[in-house]
């Protein structure tokens, strides 16, 4: 039995993730940088002075739970099946 070319062509094409993944995983990403992008600041540029901003609820909740969120999101896109 021999494989043909057009044999050949069609299960090369089989990719392991679907375009819906690769939304997922953009979603993700964008969640995670989103998180990381509002830890940013909050320091004070005088090492005498102290700031309370440091210990905002942006740097402290918001954050880390959109970035548990982006990090849920990329595994749920790594593990789903594309639809046949």
């Amino acid at each position: 039995m021999k494989t043909t070319k057009k044999d050949k062509k069609e299960e090369s094409i089989n990719f392991v993730f679907s375009k819906e993944n690769y939304k997922l995983l953009l979603i993700g990403i964008a969640f995670i940088v989103i998180g990381f992008l509002l830890m940013i600041g909050g320091g004070s540029d005088d090492p005498d002075v102290f700031s309370d901003k440091l210990f905002s609820f942006r740097r402290l909740t918001l954050a880390p739970i959109l970035i548990l969120i982006g990090y849920v999101i990329e595994i749920f896109a790594i593990m789903k099946r594309p639809k046949k």
